[in-house]
């Protein structure tokens, strides 16, 4: 493969990332209803492209699965929102009893309108809206410290597995499902993930859990890569839509964010419980 060929989307590559970094930047640092409107309407263009990788009418993908899937999210943060939280209360966000059938009765009508993999469709469904939800629950009980950790792992996780991968090669991580992935993306993904944790939580005195959580998304972020790779893999799919030059679409762009954002949500949960119950 001549070197043409190896980094010919490098340039629109790098160009789509620039308008990505800063529309992201801008959400996350203006958080409350920026940050809720940009996470729904996430979730509902990945759940379109989910369902328009997955056979569902271009009709109905359009009209019934995107905007169900951003109202559902919509929702369920505005819950948070309105949710009073006793003053000096560490909040543990955790979906309350009404955002869990919300969630629930979105991801079954969103599942029907598929005509096969109904399973498939409906755990990466509610993968995207746990996620999306949780990362805004992250933001408003946080702040900027561990959103900002999960973002740059993911970001770095990728530049350094796109570089590595085609500089070093090598082996593959999986090669049955994601036949780019190599073990040398992997790790660099990982090299990446702890410098970012050194850089993030220098002088803090929970260093070592902050290197721990970002190899941990790391690790998600690149399950959630594989796991739409999967899906393309099986539906015989390049990319998830042409919505992003060089990326493809946003699921190809946010999938990582997938599986980070679900680490992240559940390890967040879990602190705040053990806090709470101290």
């Amino acid at each position: 493969m001549g070197s043409g060929a190896k980094w010919g989307d490098l340039g629109p590559r790098i160009a789509s990332a620039v308008v990505l970094a800063a529309v992201g930047v801008f959400e996350v640092w203006a958080g409350g209803y920026f940050f809720l409107i940009f996470v729904a309407i996430l979730a509902a263009l990945m759940v379109w492209e989910l369902g328009r990788m997955m056979g569902a009418g271009e009709d109905v993908a359009r009209w019934r699965l995107a905007p169900v899937a951003g109202i559902a999210v919509l929702i369920a943060c505005l819950l948070q929102i309105l949710q009073p939280v006793p003053e000096g209360f560490l909040p543990p966000y955790l979906p309350s009893a009404l955002e869990l059938p919300i969630l629930a009765a979105a991801m079954i009508e969103m599942t029907r309108r598929i005509p096969k993999d109904r399973a498939i469709f409906a755990l990466y469904t509610a993968a995207i809206l746990l996620a999306c939800t949780g990362l805004f629950y992250i933001r408003i009980g946080n702040g900027l410290q561990l959103i900002v950790l999960l973002i740059a792992v993911v970001v770095v996780t990728d530049i350094a597995g796109y570089f590595a991968g085609r500089m070093i090669g090598g082996p593959k991580f999986w090669p049955a499902i994601s036949p780019k992935k190599t073990w040398s993306g992997t790790i660099a993904g990982w090299v990446g993930a702890l410098i970012v944790g050194v850089i993030v939580g220098w002088g803090d005195k929970d260093l070592g859990l902050i290197l721990l959580a970002a190899v941990g998304f790391s690790f998600g972020s690149q399950m959630g890569d594989i796991a739409e790779s999967a899906i393309k893999r099986r539906y015989d799919i390049k990319d998830s839509s042409n919505l992003i030059p060089g990326h493809g679409g946003v699921l190809d762009r946010f999938d990582g964010m997938i599986g980070a954002g679900l680490i992240a949500t559940l390890l967040y949960l879990a602190f705040n419980i053990v806090m709470a119950a101290q």
